[in-house]
């Protein structure tokens, strides 16, 4: 991510604030790649030379820099990011992209993003499609209330953000009425989240990563009850790794769906859609 440069470095030494290449070095001391960008970024942040010593700290420590920041860039959007919430990857543009391009071909106007996390793909969906109705859903109270943040912030009238299990919380009117279902589930197997990168097992909650024994658990109660919530001609989106393509197809076509898998060869990024 690249930011600007503090307007007078000059004036920021004279009151104490590290130069840029001061927080350079004690990034990439700490191992991060994008070292000038990101102490850009955390400079611009803020000019207290207090605060900034301790975003730095909290990034040298591991912390991602989204979440020392409170905020990251999805798809063009800036949505806020609160500690231990998911942060949204651009790994996954090309499932937001997919699903605009599918609600606006779609009969009517309504936007389910299950497991959302900060909100950012039901947000980038929705963006400026007249009568847009949004509903966002997670089952850990963290999330939601960064959904709502950034849903009251940036989301079309009257967007919602539930607490609770899955499809638990939503209200019953949403029942067969959803033409766009964005199912960004966990999707890492249980046993091999211990070798994920820090930044993910430590500092994002569990229950965004863990996607149980072959990583498709909760893709699978999704695809049960997602018919009786899509409407006629809806469509589900999900991700899955590569390896799982096969079994996550097949475990949509159970559920009485039709799978297939949207490729980007320019990012090698997928995308699976399922239709009622």
């Amino acid at each position: 991510m690249a930011g600007k440069r503090p307007r007078s470095r000059r004036r920021l030494v004279a009151s104490g604030v590290p130069t840029l290449l001061d927080v350079v070095a004690r990034l990439r001391a700490a191992g991060c790649v994008f070292a000038e960008d990101e102490a850009a970024l955390l400079l611009d942040a803020t000019g207290d030379p207090d605060r900034l010593e301790v975003m730095v700290a909290r990034r040298v420590a591991g912390t991602p820099l989204e979440h020392v920041l409170g905020w990251a860039e999805f798809a063009g959007i800036r949505v806020a990011v609160t500690d231990g919430v998911f942060v949204p990857r651009h790994r996954t543009e090309l499932l937001t992209t997919t699903g605009r391009a599918l609600l606006l071909q779609a009969r009517g106007r309504t936007v389910l993003d299950l497991c959302c996390g900060t909100g950012a793909l039901g947000l980038v969906v929705a963006r400026d499609v007249p009568g847009v109705r949004l509903v966002a859903a997670d089952v850990d109270p963290a999330a939601v209330a960064c959904a709502r943040i950034n849903l009251e912030r940036l989301g079309p009238p009257g967007a919602l953000a539930c607490c609770g299990d899955l499809f638990a919380p939503l209200p019953a009117g949403l029942r067969g009425a959803v033409d766009v279902l964005l199912a960004n589930v966990p999707y890492v197997p249980t046993g091999e989240i211990a070798f994920l990168p820090e930044e993910f097992r430590v500092h994002e909650a569990r229950a965004a990563l863990d996607g149980g024994g072959d990583g498709l658990d909760v893709l699978r109660r999704v695809a049960v009850a997602a018919g009786e919530w899509l409407a006629p001609g809806g469509s589900l989106l999900t991700e899955a790794g590569a390896a799982q393509l096969p079994a996550a197809h097949a475990v949509l076509a159970a559920a009485g769906l039709h799978p297939r898998t949207v490729f980007d060869p320019g990012t090698e990024t997928s995308v699976v859609v399922a239709t009622v």
